[in-house]
């Protein structure tokens, strides 16, 4: 039997734990969880604070990081003197949003960083390796490797590649204080862009990179962008799936224009 909305949640006694992450987070991924899943609802009130410390074994200051970060994203709404409660669906967001990673993390009241593990500059000479890019032979690519963090964990790793031939510039830039991506978006027009997602299971490379446990679900999201019929870039980000969500929401009307040019 359904509980009638706006109910208060009564939380399982005993919550998971993951050693791998510190404890605000590993709350915080757990009740996203929850409300993905519908065991707490849009309008449901969640407990207070002081029974959230029993369920999940730590301090008060702990639990009440993880909730300002729910609220902060818009999950959780807090109320002064009401409470805190599971947030009403935004409908009038767009149907897709993969935003700039940077806001992403900062949005969620987390402290952002990046590195660049690695940085080379290739020739295309594979025909297959063209046709797949959707770049002449002999082209020129600017390649990254990069990691994105959150509060010094890892967040998206990303592979990039960089045309030189639309972006000659890039070949000079050190990306020391901006990520490549948002260099490009800062510095470069754009006509057209796509991206695909798709579900993969983290290796024994990237789950040491990405500090998750051999296996771990994880999102793959491949992205080109071109100017006037030429690929500006190609980037593939890899996200592990218990902290990252994507949200799709439907309307009547199209989604926005994205800038896709990251």
């Amino acid at each position: 039997m359904k509980k009638p909305r706006g109910d208060t949640i009564h939380p399982h006694p005993k919550a998971p734990r993951n050693p791998a992450l510190p404890i605000h987070l590993e709350i915080q991924l757990d009740i996203e969880g929850k409300i993905e899943r519908g065991e707490w609802r849009p309008g449901d009130r969640v407990p207070v604070e002081q029974e959230l410390t029993k369920v999940y074994n730590c301090s008060r200051m702990t639990v009440s990081k993880a909730l300002s970060r729910l609220s902060a994203s818009g999950l959780l709404v807090r109320k002064r003197r009401s409470g805190t409660f599971v947030a009403m669906p935004r409908l009038a967001e767009p149907l897709l949003t993969i935003p700039d990673i940077r806001a992403e993390v900062l949005s969620t009241d987390r402290t952002y960083s990046f590195n660049i593990l690695g940085r080379t500059i290739r020739t295309v000479t594979d025909l297959t390796d063209a046709n797949h890019l959707g770049v002449p032979l002999r082209s020129q690519m600017l390649c990254f490797d990069v990691m994105h963090y959150a509060d010094s964990l890892p967040f998206a790793l990303e592979a990039r590649q960089i045309n030189l031939r639309v972006v000659p510039s890039a070949a000079d830039e050190t990306f020391e204080k901006i990520s490549p991506g948002e260099w490009l978006v800062a510095n470069l027009a754009w006509s057209e862009g796509e991206h695909s997602l798709r579900a993969i299971s983290a290796d024994e490379i990237l789950a040491r990179q990405l500090k998750i446990p051999v296996g771990t679900a994880c999102f793959s999201v491949a992205r080109r962008t071109w100017l006037n019929g030429e690929l500006i870039t190609f980037v593939r980000l890899v996200y592990p799936g218990e902290r990252h969500r994507f949200v799709l929401r439907f309307g009547p009307g199209g989604p926005p224009p994205q800038n896709p040019a990251s």
